[in-house]
């Protein structure tokens, strides 16, 4: 199992970090639990980490996601917001001065 954290860097921009276990992260933030509800059954019992939304399933479940509260907010708007679709333009129709 990937554990990934998801937050914001010093620059502002998305940063994206991965560990092979849990330890590095639980030195970071407190651990508040054990998940036991997640639908994805290779999430439970994984750890939950106070300041992380998280444990989520990522790839084929090998990946633990954790996000901090402000990436998740954003992610979830870009990812619920309606996609416009591009049009496909239609040829113009040309007038003719025959009968129908």
């Amino acid at each position: 199992m990937i554990y990934r954290i998801v937050d914001r860097g010093a620059d502002g921009e998305i940063r994206v970090r991965d560990f092979a276990d849990a330890v590095p992260i639980g030195e970071r933030f407190e651990k508040i639990g054990v998940d036991d509800c997640s639908a994805d059954l290779r999430m439970r019992g994984l750890p939950v980490f106070r300041g992380l939304v998280g444990p989520m399933p990522e790839r084929d479940g090998t990946v633990a996601r954790y996000e901090t509260p402000e990436i998740f907010e954003k992610l979830t708007k870009e990812w619920s917001a309606p996609q416009r679709r591009k049009s496909k333009r239609k040829a113009p129709v040309e007038e003719t001065d025959a009968p129908v």
